[in-house]
């Protein structure tokens, strides 16, 4: 199972936001040379966080976006949903009519127990989590080039 693009750039730009929340709004521009998205990628993911209610927008010379809930309250189960859709491996865990063995089969079986401990790791993360963990990665990193 992978990720496409749009769940991993949609994480990071929601991270970047995050970080970055105390400068006020984030213009996309910033968020895409922050973290190597393509600007015009970036345009097309914001849509969907926009609309879902995670990301609000400011217009204006310092305009850019924002998050409309707190860290502590986006779960990445939400994001990678919207974005990705159904984080099962095989379309029969979420469908089983699409196979006239899905009853029976168990290796269907074992395709729903993947599908349920990666949804279990998202619904645990929030993004606060995230931003926690970049904190952390940020302060050994500075330690570690310090001569």
């Amino acid at each position: 199972m992978r990720l496409s693009t749009r769940g991993r750039y949609g994480t990071m730009a929601l991270l970047d936001m995050a970080l970055h929340a105390n400068n006020g709004p984030v213009p996309l521009k910033d968020i895409a040379r922050r973290q190597t998205i393509p600007l015009h990628y970036l345009e097309h993911l914001i849509g969907p966080l926009v609309a879902a209610g995670i990301v609000g927008s400011t217009r204006g010379a310092r305009g850019g976006f924002h998050l409309l809930k707190a860290p502590k309250d986006i779960k990445l189960s939400e994001v990678i949903y919207l974005l990705e859709g159904s984080m099962a491996p095989v379309g029969c865990v979420t469908n089983p009519e699409s196979c006239p063995r899905a009853e029976s089969c168990v290796t269907r079986d074992v395709w729903d127990e993947v599908k349920r401990a990666v949804d279990g790791v998202l619904e645990a993360t929030t993004l606060q989590d995230l931003v926690d963990r970049q904190k952390k990665k940020d302060q050994a990193t500075k330690g570690m080039y310090h001569i």
